[in-house]
């Protein structure tokens, strides 16, 4: 089994539907986009007067926010997939008890991003600090299910992560390309198009709403993907 591959491409298009009639699995990322603003207003607010010193800490909170708001809807999406009770209030007592350990391995997330970069830039190569952070971000793909779902928190879900990745690698180059295109291409293309017929005092808030959007889809594909290279990796 662990030499075993397989990717599910149909899961990508069950997400479709699946977002649709489950529109409450925007909640936890709308709600993390908000916070989102908020930090971003307010840490221009605080930096701008001493030049951007400390910007960077709002931006790494905001990241976190993002995550654990990601975990919550991975929560729900592995419910719906389950065939589980689909509700926003299910997926959220459950995030409430596992709280700690979604924030703990968006942490350890965030921290080994933060390493791969600090280490590829000590070799005075700009290019080399991104390879080593898209490496490390591919083998922590799973981190955030591994916490949500999976109940572990911090170095075990980053390890779990590792151990899916492996369990099934074309599958997560899969899952990363998906993620990419979604989240940081998708995005900038939608303001682009609509740049002409919108004010742009509204261009923050229809780009974080879209962010939204695209992590509650995402959030169906990790969910179901986790669930089966996790089974995979333990055998």
């Amino acid at each position: 089994m662990r030499n075993a591959q397989h990717v599910d491409f149909g899961m990508y298009l069950q997400a479709i539907p699946s977002l649709v009639r489950h529109l409450s699995i925007l909640v936890a990322p709308l709600l993390a986009a908000v916070v989102s603003l908020l930090l971003n207003e307010l840490g221009q607010t605080m930096t701008d007067p001493i030049g951007g010193i400390g910007a960077g800490i709002y931006a790494l909170i905001a990241q976190l926010v993002y995550l654990t708001a990601f975990g919550i809807a991975v929560i729900q999406a592995s419910n719906i997939w389950r065939r589980r009770s689909g509700k926003f209030d299910t997926a959220w007592e459950e995030g409430r008890r596992k709280i700690g350990g979604i924030l703990l391995a968006a942490v350890g997330f965030q921290f080994v991003f933060y390493v791969a970069g600090l280490v590829g830039g000590l070799f005075g190569i700009g290019i080399f600090a991104l390879i080593l952070q898209l490496i490390a971000a591919f083998f922590l793909i799973y981190t955030i299910p591994a916490a949500a779902i999976g109940g572990l928190p911090g170095q075990l879900a980053i390890s779990a992560s590792i151990r899916a990745v492996r369990a099934n690698p074309i599958a997560a180059i899969v899952l990363a390309l998906v993620f990419i295109i979604l989240w940081m291409i998708v995005p900038n293309y939608a303001l682009l198009l609509i740049v002409p017929f919108v004010p742009p005092a509204a261009m923050q808030f229809i780009y974080a709403g879209v962010q939204a959007l695209v992590l509650a889809y995402l959030a169906f594909p990790f969910a179901k993907q986790y669930d089966e290279v996790a089974f995979r990796a333990n055998w």
